[in-house]
């Protein structure tokens, strides 16, 4: 069936996501076809393109997520959007995020060396606590009141994680806040400056790798931040920081890293580490950032399921993943493929773009019975929102035991939580990014 090209525009124009994600539009595509081809035209905030072809159903997702060698990552790297430049590829393929096999292979092995059983379970102590901390600095003294869950509740979590990942002074966890800002929301007025990081109360890491801070230019716009010298800062205070943990290592997860030298898999050279900790302090916040308002989202619209967690807090565990179903925080991921294929009834070639739609896919009727209900008893739920296949996402632990925490921890502290007002949305379509949610909420007496 041929598609009317101008009405598929929604489907990469960054303002329609403001509004909300396409749900419905997504489902009335994916019960036409598997597979739909969709040009690129040239929008106010779009550059357009060569056109690509869009995956909608889950089946046919795995697929693609599962096949390295016909559907690369590297070869135009993952995002939807092309590189700007040669050289812009050539920059963005360096990381793990944009690699095949071998390579990716390697540096997934000594990242999962890391991650041991030990360092796991250190930071899982701490994510309770930080949970904790976040809710009592938000509730003080008082019985009631008012916050920005996304600001006060929702933004700390990963941010704090992250920094005990990295092993980083607590002071400089801002930091990570304003690379994310700019690299995911680089299409939103908001989020492309940001500049949320005090540098009066910063270390002398961050002091000396702001010195390297783009600016924005006569236009107010920053440079791109997938090109390199777009996160000059970031790759600065990640080259001081490894020198740092190599000169002075602690018990943090970068400094075992660091450390080791794998028979096999050699060690983590300086400018692998750089580009490993781009992909952390970026995608392991902003998606946490999203997901977690993105469940509180779907609490407040879904009240039963808020008492039902109330009441059996062991619930809190199917909660999430529904939750990060329910949400989708990272709407697609782009693939290449690397040969001529007839794939779901699509005459797929060589260098074609083919992007894989996780938010179609986490609502496909084939797997999910009524999948626009938010159900925390939904078993089994093998949604796709951490990827599937080699790139499944190494976070993903982490990041279910960061939402589990902060959400047992709501629901214990909170008698109610209703919204003052609508929540804003990220202008981006990539990242299913909420920048505010008021809420009002009460106390447990």
């Amino acid at each position: 069936m041929t598609e009317d090209q101008a009405a598929l525009e929604f489907l990469y124009d960054p303002l329609r996501y403001e509004h909300g994600a396409p749900i419905a539009e997504l489902t009335a595509l994916r019960n036409r076809s598997a597979v739909i081809r969709v040009e690129e035209h040239s929008l106010p905030l779009w550059p357009g393109g060569r056109g690509f072809w869009l995956v909608l159903r889950h089946a046919e997702c795995i697929q693609v997520l599962k096949n390295a060698r016909v559907f690369s990552s590297q070869l135009g790297a993952t995002q939807l959007r092309d590189p700007a430049t040669p050289g812009d590829l050539a920059y963005v393929q360096k990381m793990m995020l944009n690699m095949d096999p071998p390579e990716h292979t390697r540096l997934r092995r000594l990242l999962i060396n890391a991650f041991n059983s030990r360092a796991i379970t250190q930071l899982e102590q701490q994510i309770s606590g930080h949970a904790r901390h976040i809710v009592d600095a938000v509730i003080g003294d008082a019985t009631e009141g008012e916050c920005d869950f996304v600001k006060d509740i929702a933004a700390d979590m990963p941010l704090l994680c992250l920094a005990d990942i990295f092993g980083l002074p607590q002071q400089d966890r801002y930091l990570m806040f304003d690379w994310a800002n700019r690299v995911i929301g680089y299409q939103d007025p908001d989020y492309a400056v940001s500049s949320a990081f005090d540098q009066q109360g910063g270390s002398a890491l961050a002091r000396e790798a702001l010195k390297l801070r783009p600016q924005p230019d006569e236009n107010g716009r920053m440079p791109d931040p997938r090109s390199r010298s777009g996160m000059d800062d970031l790759y600065r205070y990640a080259h001081l920081l490894a020198e740092h943990k190599r000169s002075n290592p602690g018990n943090d997860v970068v400094s075992t890293l660091l450390a080791q030298v794998d028979d096999v898999d050699g060690r983590v050279t300086l400018e692998e580490f750089e580009n490993m900790f781009w992909l952390f302090a970026v995608a392991g916040n902003e998606t946490l950032r999203n997901g977690i308002p993105g469940g509180m989202i779907a609490l407040l619209e879904h009240p039963a399921a808020w008492r039902m967690l109330q009441e059996e807090p062991g619930r809190v565990a199917g909660a999430v993943e529904e939750m990060l179903r329910w949400w989708t925080p990272v709407m697609n991921f782009r693939r290449t493929a690397t040969q001529d294929i007839d794939f779901a009834g699509a005459g797929i070639r060589a260098g074609d773009k083919v992007v894989v739609s996780f938010l179609s896919a986490n609502y496909d009727e084939r797997v999910y019975p009524q999948p626009n209900d938010f159900d925390i008893r939904r078993e089994p739920n093998p949604h796709l929102s951490f990827g599937y296949g080699p790139h499944f996402c190494l976070g993903a632990q982490l990041a279910v035991a960061q939402m589990r925490a902060i959400f047992l921890e709501l629901s214990r502290r909170f008698e109610s939580i209703e919204a003052l007002a609508p929540p804003t949305f990220l202008r981006s379509n990539f990242q299913r990014g909420v920048k505010s949610l008021p809420i009002r909420w009460r106390v447990k007496t």
